[in-house]
């Protein structure tokens, strides 16, 4: 879909902080996120609706998922000791999942969203680099 946004990151038309990434799937730090951390990871081939997903790429969703919030919970180590799940999927026309940290009650709240810079965005990314180390 050309203008789809995360689409355009695919195709590297407009650069991210890729966090993670394989054949089928993307993971890069959100430009406004509601906490330090807060990533997204989206199928490389555009999906409108996470649930007409179909079954083995769902799973393969899932589980890419899940190898994105070990990465985050090593690197930002948790209070809770979880990695927050959102399937929001309304404000953009492409699958995705946000993958959070979280410290305590009401981190995982869009109410808390902000713009990140790139010096932020990079730090993070470093951070989430060296945890990996």
């Amino acid at each position: 879909m050309k203008d789809c946004i995360f689409c355009c990151i695919v195709k590297n038309e407009i650069p991210c902080y890729k966090v993670w990434e394989d054949e089928e799937f993307l993971a890069f730090l959100t430009i406004s996120p509601i906490k330090t951390g807060h990533t997204l990871v989206i199928p490389k081939k555009h999906h409108s609706y996470i649930y007409e997903l179909e079954d083995t790429l769902l799973q393969k969703y899932i589980l890419a998922g899940k190898k994105v919030a070990t990465i985050l919970k090593k690197a930002f180590n948790p209070k809770t000791g979880k990695i927050g799940t959102i399937t929001y999927g309304l404000d953009l026309d492409h699958v995705h999942i946000h993958l959070v940290p979280i410290d305590k009650a009401g981190d995982l709240s869009f109410k808390n969203e902000k713009f990140a810079t790139r010096e932020e965005l990079q730090k993070t990314l470093d951070k989430i680099k060296l945890s990996l180390d």
